[in-house]
C-alpha cells in the first residue's frame, strides 16, 4: 500500500472564490481530485496546472468557459490540491504524473478536448495529445516547454531548481510556497515574501493577497513536512538536473511528434516570465505554425492574473477557426 497524506476537507471550506464541487478519480490505491463543471455533453477544456499550484489556478477561467458552453475538467496532480499526497519523495516522477492523467482521461472518456497547459501541465498534458491525438481538437500552450535536444534552459530555470537542492533557499521544512504566488502576481514584494518563507512566518496581508494565499496554501495548511514532497520533486525533476525523473526521453519524443500536429495551436504567453521566456515561446509557436498572443505584463502564471483575458483571446481564436 502507498503511504499518503490526505488534506482535510475543512482546509477548503473557506475558499469563497473556489466553490466548485469536488470529484475523485481512483488511481490504484490513491485518490486524485478533479473539477468537472459545465455540460457533460459539451466540448472539453482540460485545464492543467504545474508547480506550486493546483486547480485553484483556474478559478477565474472556469466560470467563463462554462458560460461559453464548455465542460471544464481541472485535475490536481497527485501530491497537490485535494489529491492524495504520497509521502515517499521517490514516488514522484513525471512519467507517473503522466500515467495518472492518461488514466483520468480514459476513465472519463474525454473527447473533443482543448488542452490548456502551463508549467508542468505542459509535459504531462502534451504527452496526452502526442499519444492520443484523436481525443484532442486543439492546444493552448502557456509558459511551458517540452525537453528536447538543444533546448536552452534559462538562468531562471536553473536558479529555480537550485533553490530546491540541498542547502538551497527553499530546502527547508514545510516551505510555504503559496507566498510565491503572491510575489508572482505582484500582491506582495520580494522583501516581504522571501523572509516570510525562510522564517516560516506568514506576513500581514491585505484582503486580495490574503484570499489568494488561503487558496494556494489550502492543500498543505497544517500538514506535516512529508506532504510537501510533491512540491519538492517537480523542480528537482527538471531534465537539466534529473534526466530520468523528468521523463526527458519521452518529452523529446512528444516534442518531435507535435511538430507534425495538424490541428489548431494557440500560444498565450506571460512575457515577464524569466523561466520560460518570450523568446522561447515565440520560437516554439513558429515551429508549430501557431498564433502567439503576448501578455506583456503577465509573469509565469498568467492564469492567476489574466484569466479573463486568456479566456477572451482563446474563445476568439476558436470562433475564427474554419468550420470542419
Amino acid at each position: 500500500m502507498t503511504e499518503f497524506i490526505r488534506t482535510p476537507d475543512a482546509n477548503f471550506a473557506d475558499l469563497n472564490d473556489f466553490t466548485f464541487e469536488p470529484h475523485y478519480h481512483q488511481w490504484q490505491d490513491l485518490r486524485q481530485h478533479y473539477i468537472d463543471e459545465g455540460p457533460r455533453d459539451g466540448p472539453v477544456m482540460l485545464l492543467m496546472h504545474g508547480m506550486p499550484t493546483w486547480s485553484y489556478l483556474y478559478r477565474d477561467m472556469i466560470p467563463l468557459l462554462v458560460a461559453a458552453g464548455y465542460r471544464c475538467i481541472a485535475p490536481d496532480h497527485l501530491g497537490f490540491g485535494r489529491s492524495d499526497k504520497p509521502v515517499d519523495p521517490h514516488w514522484y516522477t513525471i512519467a507517473r504524473h503522466t500515467e495518472v492523467l492518461t488514466s483520468l482521461i480514459a476513465e472519463l472518456d474525454l473527447q473533443r478536448i482543448t488542452l490548456v497547459c502551463q508549467d508542468w501541465g505542459g509535459p504531462t498534458g502534451l504527452a496526452q495529445t502526442a499519444m492520443m491525438p484523436e481525443r484532442f481538437d486543439r492546444l493552448l500552450i502557456m509558459n511551458t516547454w517540452l525537453h528536447h535536444p538543444g533546448f536552452h534552459y534559462s538562468d531562471g530555470i536553473r536558479k529555480w531548481f537550485n533553490h530546491w537542492r540541498s542547502g538551497g533557499l527553499f530546502d527547508r521544512p514545510c516551505p510555504d510556497v503559496a507566498l510565491l504566488l503572491l510575489l508572482s502576481s505582484g500582491l506582495a514584494p520580494r522583501d516581504i515574501v522571501i523572509p516570510a518563507l525562510v522564517n516560516r512566518k506568514t506576513p500581514p496581508l491585505e484582503d486580495g493577497a490574503q484570499r489568494m494565499y488561503r487558496g494556494f496554501s489550502a492543500p498543505y495548511r497544517g500538514l506535516p513536512d512529508e506532504a510537501f514532497n510533491g512540491y519538492r520533486r517537480f523542480p528537482l525533476s527538471i531534465p537539466a538536473l534529473d534526466y530520468h525523473s523528468g521523463n526527458a526521453a519521452a518529452q523529446a519524443l512528444h516534442y518531435r511528434l507535435l511538430l507534425n500536429w495538424q490541428k489548431p495551436v494557440y500560444f498565450i504567453w506571460g512575457c515577464e516570465d524569466d523561466v520560460f521566456t518570450e523568446t522561447w515561446g515565440r520560437e516554439w509557436a513558429s515551429q508549430l505554425g501557431a498564433s502567439f498572443d503576448p501578455l506583456q505584463d503577465a509573469g509565469h502564471f498568467p492564469q492567476n492574473t489574466h484569466g479573463e483575458k486568456i479566456c477572451q483571446t482563446l474563445l476568439e481564436r476558436i470562433a475564427s477557426e474554419p468550420r470542419r
